[in-house]
């Protein structure tokens, strides 16, 4: 028998640093970064009524319909199980009845299992390839077994998948970019293994900045008060990249918080990086990691002083930093699934396949309805904004 109550974040916290990895929008840290929901730390439990395991866990986040009691619980990137069984049923409808409990009108999850690769060398021939547009126009290098056998049995149980255009639009991105950091063994890569990789302008571009005197800092919220102005720097120049690329800035106090409750659940989850050129801050990043996962989660770039490659520079140091911390993937987070050489996205991706790592495609978003009649309300009212 599965059960699905809430735990402490203390309980919550134990169970993830059990297991390799986990998303950090699975942590408990992360409830406290997104401020305008409700959060709850739950586990699944299994076993009879007297003697129930903790097998599973999840942060649950609750946003309420307006003027109504009732709310959408969301769990990003999650919940954190082991999905490769034979039955995900008793699971799935454990946690539907803890948020029906709730007062939710819908779950939505995002199940963290791949379900297709693509290597590096696939994607820069499918962008100059005329007649290849998206990336399920290429075969994938490999399919998951684990994650087709979740997509399947979703289905059958009655959710919904979300945002399968391959978009940034809908919640979490479903197709995302890793570089590798172990071999196909499991045997931790070196730096010059990780280097060989990469495409030879990756290459020539970290030389140039070493060469041009490119200076790579990090700090994190262990030191917090000296972080101040580092973080203010940070977003400075974030602001400015996003009206030079075109979307909408978060303010300082985002970046704030979530420095502070990532960094104060673990002091090595959450640094941020800065690169400068002659005293020029000419790029900066924030970096996350929980276990042998490591993310490259916000980054700026100054346009002026391109040609010193403060970008290469810091990612560079970003990766080395994984290694040495015993990570098994760096990842780049999203992208979209253009391959089609006029669109703007691609310039993003090529940056990223000149890691020489690979494009995944994760399950994607899926919503249970509980209520009908809300639940589509929701969705009229999601379409419209």
């Amino acid at each position: 028998m599965i059960i699905v109550r809430p735990v402490t974040e203390a309980e919550h916290l134990a169970f993830l640093r059990g297991r390799s990895s986990a998303s950090f929008l699975q942590t408990p840290a992360w409830g406290r970064v997104k401020a305008e929901w409700r959060r709850q730390s739950v586990g699944f439990f299994d076993g009879p009524p007297d003697d129930q395991r903790l097998a599973g866990v999840a942060l649950v986040l609750y946003r309420h319909l307006p003027r109504t009691k009732r709310c959408l619980a969301y769990l990003p990137e999650g919940p954190v199980l082991d999905w490769d069984v034979a039955d995900l049923a008793p699971w799935l409808d454990a946690l539907a009845t803890h948020a029906k409990s709730e007062g939710a009108f819908a779950v939505r999850i995002g199940p963290p299992v791949v379900t297709a690769r693509w290597s590096a060398a696939q994607l820069k021939e499918g962008i100059a390839d005329a007649g290849v547009r998206r990336l399920t126009d290429l075969a994938p290098a490999e399919r998951d077994v684990t994650g087709a056998a979740v997509v399947s049995q979703l289905r059958e149980l009655g959710w919904r998948e979300q945002g399968a255009d391959g978009g940034f639009a809908a919640g979490q991105p479903r197709y995302n970019f890793h570089l590798p950091l172990v071999d196909d063994d499991g045997k931790p890569l070196t730096e010059e293994q990780v280097l060989a990789g990469m495409n030879q302008q990756w290459r020539r571009n970290i030389k140039k900045a070493a060469k041009s005197g490119v200076v790579v800092s990090t700090s994190s919220t262990s030191d917090a008060g000296d972080a101040t102005g580092d973080l203010e720097a940070f977003h400075e120049l974030y602001v400015l990249t996003a009206q030079r690329d075109g979307f909408t800035p978060r303010g300082l106090a985002y970046f704030k918080t979530m420095l502070d409750a990532l960094g104060s659940e673990d002091p090595g989850r959450i640094r941020l990086w800065l690169a400068h050129h002659e005293g020029d801050l000419v790029a900066a990043t924030i970096a996350v990691r929980v276990g042998t996962h490591a993310w490259y989660s916000y980054g700026a770039s100054s346009t002026e002083k391109r040609d010193v490659r403060g970008s290469n520079a810091i990612q560079w140091a970003m990766i080395q930093d994984a290694l040495a911390a015993g990570a098994e993937v760096y990842d780049l987070r999203g992208i979209t699934d253009t391959l089609d050489a006029d669109d703007p996205h691609v310039g993003l991706l090529q940056f990223k396949v000149g890691t020489g790592g690979q494009a995944v495609a994760y399950a994607g978003e899926w919503d249970l309805p509980l209520n009908r009649p809300l639940y589509k309300a929701f969705m009229l009212y999601m379409e419209r904004r």
